[in-house]
């Protein structure tokens, strides 16, 4: 099942994103059906903006494909106390320059958190969040307004390589490369005033948006696990039409230390996100003399998780793959914090850093397990991207419009450029028509730190 418009479904068919889509059929336990978001396209066996529940009892697998590389890559919403009217040129430019100097972003960019050893990193993979909050690097408010309230069940640091550890050592506190930003943002306009209040969000307000993932260490556990399952295909009696399917029984030996290391690496990346938030403050700090910025919600988008759903009027449990789609619960839902029981789950939507994001919200009678889509999803490939145009030529046009860019990569850059994406309104759009979510306020870029 796609969720599309006529232009957006133009775009989907240029890649192989509708044949995966048909693969992921045929996975076994599979409910419902196969479903894309209105942002989908290719990936690595799922398509990215994919989304699929298996039924545990009834032999449903977990697929690594249907969780990325980058597992538990995500989005954190800060609202800070600055408005548009503070942003003068010389704040503008001093705040930027203060959060690429203090946010490690690039390849090889080192770390906010400078970990001792292993035992550290291994409280990590065990506690998430909350092990950066105890270490200095965030307030114990913070973990109640993310997903999980910062820490994924079932982790298991002895589950994940010794390979995966030396990767994840020195990475704690970095956005990366490729994809992943951190965004000065301005909220622009507001569509649900009484639930953009309750989010702490209304026009104008100055805003920071951070998405990143795992990084290393969820690369590995994912190539790891791929490996193993592969192996072990024939001994299950699993056929699958594509090798990046790969997969395992939830309930078997692989299934089971594949989900255990898995949320090793989601609490990585809160973690992470939890450590860059404390480098955000600190720029605002330096730059604008506060470092009161509130958390609005953590949430992943690239995610396996164990949860019940009713399948033909019965509960069960089943395992939900959300691979690039976000988890969107509605009004009500017991997983909510009590901030956000009454209106839903805030749902974050970055667009590209040219156009704008959005903050959505959780709707009741979803089809799609309490999914929708993650971002505006790529039209053209980087490569393409890079040939279209450079990385400073860009820059300056963003800079021409307000957008103020910090890159360690030019090359890096260019493969980002916003024509590279679909179009971001249109995208979260569809998800509102198709009842998966409801828009709340858009946020347009002023700033942005690349990789």
């Amino acid at each position: 099942m796609v969720f599309a418009s006529a232009e957006l479904l133009e775009a989907i068919t240029r890649d192989q994103a509708l044949r995966q889509v048909c693969n992921v059929a045929t996975l076994p336990g599979i409910r419902r059906a196969s479903f894309a978001m209105p942002d989908v396209h290719w990936g690595y066996g799922f398509p990215i903006g994919g989304v699929a529940a298996t039924d545990v009892a009834d032999g449903g697998v977990v697929s690594p494909g249907g969780v990325g590389f980058d597992i538990s890559c995500g989005v954190r919403l800060l609202a800070t106390p600055l408005t548009a009217d503070d942003l003068t040129d010389h704040v503008h430019r001093r705040l930027m320059d203060e959060l690429a100097r203090r946010v490690p972003h690039g390849l090889g960019s080192g770390a906010v958190w400078k970990l001792p050893g292993e035992r550290q990193l291994r409280e990590i993979l065990a506690r998430g969040a909350a092990a950066a909050v105890e270490a200095g690097l965030g307030e114990p408010e913070d973990l109640e307004l993310c997903e999980d309230y910062g820490a994924m069940s079932g982790a298991d640091p002895d589950a994940v390589s010794d390979r995966a550890l030396e990767r994840g050592l020195l990475q704690v506190g970095s956005l990366g490369s490729g994809n992943h930003f951190l965004e000065l943002q301005v909220v622009d306009s507001v569509l649900l005033p009484e639930v953009a209040e309750v989010f702490g969000l209304f026009e104008g307000r100055v805003c920071v948006m951070i998405h990143c993932g795992s990084r290393g260490l969820g690369h590995q556990i994912c190539s790891d696990h791929v490996r193993l399952m592969l192996r072990a295909l024939d001994s299950h009696g699993i056929s699958i039409p594509d090798e990046q399917l790969a997969c395992a029984p939830v309930r078997s030996p692989e299934g089971e230390r594949y989900m255990a290391a898995m949320a090793a690496a989601a609490n990585y990346a809160r973690a992470n996100r939890q450590a860059l938030t404390h480098a955000t403050r600190q720029a605002f700090a330096a730059a604008c003399g506060t470092d009161d910025l509130k958390l609005v919600y953590d949430v992943s988008h690239n995610l396996a998780k164990l949860e019940r759903h009713q399948v033909d009027g019965a509960g069960r449990l089943l395992c939900v793959h959300r691979k690039g789609a976000t988890r969107a619960l509605p009004p009500g839902h017991s997983d909510l914090p009590e901030r956000y029981r009454a209106t839903g789950q805030p749902v974050l939507v970055p667009g590209s850093m040219g156009t704008a994001s959005w903050v959505l919200v959780g709707t009741e009678g979803s089809d799609t397990f309490w999914s929708t889509a993650h971002g505006a999803g790529r039209t053209m490939s980087r490569n393409s991207a890079r040939k279209a145009t450079s990385g400073r030529r860009l820059a300056s046009e963003l800079e021409a419009r307000g957008i103020l860019v910090r890159a360690s990569s030019m090359r890096g850059l260019a493969e980002e450029a916003p024509f590279a994406y679909k179009d971001v309104d249109e995208v979260v759009e569809v998800c509102e028509q198709a009842g998966l979510s409801k828009r709340v306020a858009r946020l347009r870029p002023v700033g942005v730190v690349k990789g």
